[in-house]
């Protein structure tokens, strides 16, 4: 969630391996193991100017990137997305996250190694040209393609153990919102018209994707798994209108849509191509969907668009320190209705409280075997980790058959 930090048509999205460190050579992959371990983390490495994040990864003793860096490094995926992790051109903040602390071994943790990475542009900070928010005046984040005040702000990075495709990439970042079928487009409660808080020529430019959605194919021995990716907005920030709730719910639902044989159709990716995955297709969808199932301010049924999706399995991952955090907390997880031993973020304790939010969701062609929340119990000697974002790594493992 974006919470007090806040958060052409055919455009290449940069494809970027290591360009500072090396890349391995294909014989030097790993070998396959049994299993694959996907994750996801919003690990808030985003910063309020443009080049600060490079600033300040460019050392290897920035506090927060340490902590970072060793929640990473404890937890160990293969395959990592991280969110809130501001975009820099030519990889270079990616490179020096690498190098200046994944690769360096934090408070006594093991240094990892990812030597392929993706980043690409999203749509943060972009100006849209029009008075989304209806204050009267045109420009600043609230009217940007998504919340950002540089472009950039609150980007993706996906990094990897295992050769990415980059030839095979497909970025969603420019599929304009208006053009997906059905689209819960907001209304505006003063007027009799359905589906109108923006307006026609708005629309005509308004993208779905707050950040991005990137499909990156991981090749896993011989065979692919497509890495899913996105942030999608939180559902507040807004008013009655509820623009932020529907487009949160619309973004979810792209994926859903993408993996669900005969619904995407109407799908086009930023260099032209149509239609969502094909049947069969290996998949993990991973990200900060800023929703949880049964609680906070998310529209009803967002999050369940994807956790009920056929071709989806939900593994549950859960940790104790959700658990203790949450009776500690008080406040609004006491009136909660979901197990809170399945949030993933630790939110103010009087709204909306601890939540699920951070999905790593595989594809029932791939075998679960473990999952889990990196939540260290309050009072624990790792719980120092607690404070490096208010969201939490979730990560399963799975077989690839």
């Amino acid at each position: 969630m974006r919470n007090s930090r806040g958060w052409k048509p055919v455009l290449i999205a940069s494809v970027l391996a290591a360009s500072v460190l090396p890349a391995v050579p294909a014989a030097a992959a790993p070998h396959v193991k049994e299993p694959v371990r996907f994750a996801t983390f919003n690990a808030s490495l985003n910063r309020a100017s443009a080049g600060q994040l490079l600033t300040d990864l460019s050392t290897p003793d920035n506090p927060q990137a340490r902590e970072v860096a060793e929640v990473i490094q404890r937890s160990r995926p293969d395959v990592l997305l991280i969110n809130e992790f501001d975009y820099v051109p030519g990889n270079a903040a990616a490179d020096a996250f690498r190098e200046n602390y994944l690769q360096i071994g934090q408070e006594g943790a093991q240094p990892i190694r990812y030597p392929y990475a993706y980043t690409a542009p999203v749509n943060t900070g972009v100006p849209t040209g029009f008075d989304l928010d209806r204050n009267g005046t045109v420009g600043g984040g609230n009217d940007a393609h998504g919340f950002g005040v540089f472009e950039g702000q609150y980007g993706m990075l996906v990094l990897s153990k295992y050769p990415i495709d980059t030839e095979a990439v497909r970025t969603f970042q420019h599929f304009l919102w208006k053009d997906m079928p059905g689209a819960l487009l907001p209304d505006d409660p003063a007027t009799p018209e359905p589906a109108d808080w923006y307006s026609p020529e708005a629309l005509e430019v308004l993208r779905l994707s707050s950040k991005s959605h990137w499909d990156v194919p991981v090749r896993v021995g011989k065979r692919t798994v497509h890495f899913l990716v996105a942030h999608p907005t939180p559902p507040t920030f807004d008013g009655p209108e509820d623009r932020n709730g529907t487009r949160n719910h619309d973004e979810i639902r792209f994926w859903a849509d993408y993996v669900t044989p005969g619904k995407g159709r109407y799908i086009y990716d930023d260099g032209g191509q149509r239609g969502g995955l094909k049947p069969g297709e290996r998949f993990v969808i991973a990200g900060d969907y800023n929703a949880d199932p049964l609680d906070g301010d998310s529209v009803a049924g967002a999050a369940g668009q994807l956790l009920r999706a056929p071709r989806v399995r939900d593994t549950k991952p859960t940790s104790v320190g959700a658990v203790v955090a949450a009776q500690e907390q008080g406040g609004a997880n006491a009136r909660h209705k979901g197990d809170p031993a399945l949030d993933t973020a630790d939110f103010s304790d009087t709204e909306p409280g601890n939540l699920r939010v951070d999905y790593v969701l595989p594809s029932r062609n791939l075998i679960p075997r473990g999952a889990c929340v990196f939540w260290p119990v309050p009072g624990t000697e790792l719980a120092r980790l607690n404070d490096a974002s208010d969201h939490h790594l979730v990560h399963i493992e799975v077989a690839v058959p």
